[in-house]
């Protein structure tokens, strides 16, 4: 076997191997190169998609992503990377899990949790001490409602959500002080976002109560009687399908399914209430 008549040396074969790695990593696709593609890094550029498709949010969680529609949903309120939200009645965390690391490289989250040691309360809190790398920037906001409701210092909030909450306020009897703690939490110019179960037009209060369905013109007055004003609508949460006549209220349907096996497949076929979906700004 003959060999070239000038050999190339060992250090000039190898940087010349190292300049053509970096030649094809530079076009190779990303996912190729790290396999990490459903992973979530907390950077500045990570998108709303890109934490929907992450593997920090359960298959589960993802399959309801079509009734909800997150991304169009926060968009609509205004979201941005770099600023401080709060989320009223996290739940079981379902949008703190999109919200946290957004937010987390150049803004803020704040969630909202009861004080008292029930057991949803503290799984909410196991949840967020579970997964610092998801959840570890985010503050909890105590609270003891009616009386204790201080989200964040005054004037100090660009954008306050919440989604489908209102029904437990008003039968609780606390949704105007919860109204009032977000106007006094909101700098001058700030979002009050609001995504609620819709009812009937007519249906009485006590109906709404009864069924979870709130009428979207008392929704709106109650909010502006607060200070707010509104400044836009959004029909992207919107379900014909839903006739809102169930024996189990608005809890018929998916994902709680309250009449177990009966008429399941039709409740399922229906998916998630049809919702309101609604902007206030408190005014400058």
């Amino acid at each position: 076997m003959k060999f070239a008549q000038n050999p190339i040396p060992y250090q000039g074969l190898l940087k010349a191997l190292t300049v053509a790695f970096l030649v094809l990593a530079s076009v190779m696709p990303p996912t190729v190169l790290a396999n990490e593609s459903e992973k979530t890094t907390l950077n500045s550029t990570t998108t709303l998609q890109t934490i929907l498709n992450s593997s920090h949010r359960s298959e589960q969680n993802r399959l309801r992503d079509k009734y909800r529609h997150p991304a169009q949903t926060l968009e609509f309120f205004g979201l941005r990377p770099n600023v401080t939200v709060v989320e009223l009645w996290p739940g079981n965390g379902w949008y703190t899990e999109i919200l946290a690391p957004f937010l987390a490289p150049k803004g803020q989250l704040i969630v909202t949790n009861l004080a008292s040691a029930s057991k949803p309360a503290l799984a909410f809190q196991e949840k967020l001490a579970a997964n610092p790398e998801i959840f570890g920037k985010v503050k909890v906001a105590q609270i003891n409602p009616p009386n204790e409701l201080t989200l964040a210092p005054d004037n100090s909030v660009d954008i306050v959500v919440t989604f489908r909450n209102i029904h437990n306020w008003v039968k609780a009897g606390y949704a105007e002080q919860v109204y009032a703690a977000a106007y006094k939490a909101l700098k001058p110019g700030g979002i009050l976002g609001v995504e609620e179960h819709r009812a009937l037009a007519g249906t009485s209060l006590e109906e709404s109560i009864k069924t979870g369905y709130m009428s979207e013109d008392g929704v709106i007055a109650a909010v502006e009687k607060a200070g707010f004003k509104l400044v836009g609508k959004s029909e992207i949460n919107a379900n014909p399908k839903d006739t809102k006549d169930y024996p189990g209220g608005v809890w018929t349907l998916p994902p709680t399914l309250s009449q177990g096996q009966k008429d399941r497949q039709r409740f399922l076929n229906i998916g998630e209430s049809d919702r309101m979906t609604l902007k206030f700004v408190k005014p400058k």
